[in-house]
């Protein structure tokens, strides 16, 4: 399985802003971007020159950094996206919300997605009572999502439901202690709080 494997702070640095790739670090001032709110390398203090297709490969770069996609994956759902009816930067957001690993993210099942990412492709997450352990994996309307029996008592799980307070999207819905979530529609646009600008990745894939 291909995967980034380098230093995950430096993805936010070059953001200029917290993509929230490392937990509970994020929110400490122990993240480089607090004490470093400029992009690495040599030139990272230097004068940018901020043109259009800057600004459009920023926010594609931006929402693929956030999800934990790679390049040809991404290039592949914004295809299907673009099959698909209604408006296509929404129904690329709306793909990326509907992978398994985020959708375990957002139920506060774990403290980033990379985490989320890691319980999936260890098998301790069911779909509808049957193991999946393809992060990527596609949930759809009706779908319940569950850790799996070994994994309810593992202290990070534990610690990330009790620790954790982020709020959980209206298109999911949570069983109080139970470790299920329940996927009550698929997400529209204004339920997603990502800070992308999906019209500018549009006009990025579209020349």
């Amino acid at each position: 399985m291909a995967r980034y494997t380098e230093a995950v702070c430096r993805l936010c640095r070059r953001e200029r802003m917290k993509l929230f790739l490392k937990g509970a670090k994020c929110d400490t001032m122990k993240c480089p971007i607090e004490r470093k709110p400029y992009p690495p390398g040599e030139h990272g203090r230097g004068r940018i020159r901020e043109s259009e297709y800057m600004l459009q490969l920023r926010e594609k770069q931006k929402a693929r950094r956030i999800y934990g996609v790679l390049e040809k994956q991404f290039r592949n759902l914004y295809a299907e996206a673009n099959r698909q009816t209604g408006i296509t930067g929404e129904n690329l957001l709306r793909m990326l919300e509907q992978r398994l690993d985020n959708v375990v993210f957002r139920a506060n099942f774990a403290a980033s997605r990379n985490q989320a990412r890691q319980f999936v492709r260890h098998g301790h997450v069911t779909v509808n009572g049957k193991k999946v352990t393809i992060p990527s994996y596609m949930v759809r309307k009706g779908d319940v999502v569950e850790i799996g029996p070994k994994a309810r008592n593992f202290i990070v799980v534990r610690h990330n439901t009790d620790t954790i307070d982020r709020a959980v999207p209206m298109w999911l819905e949570t069983e109080t202690g139970a470790l299920k979530v329940t996927v009550r529609d698929l997400p529209l646009r204004e339920q997603i709080d990502i800070p992308v600008r999906e019209q500018l990745i549009v006009e990025l894939y579209s020349k």
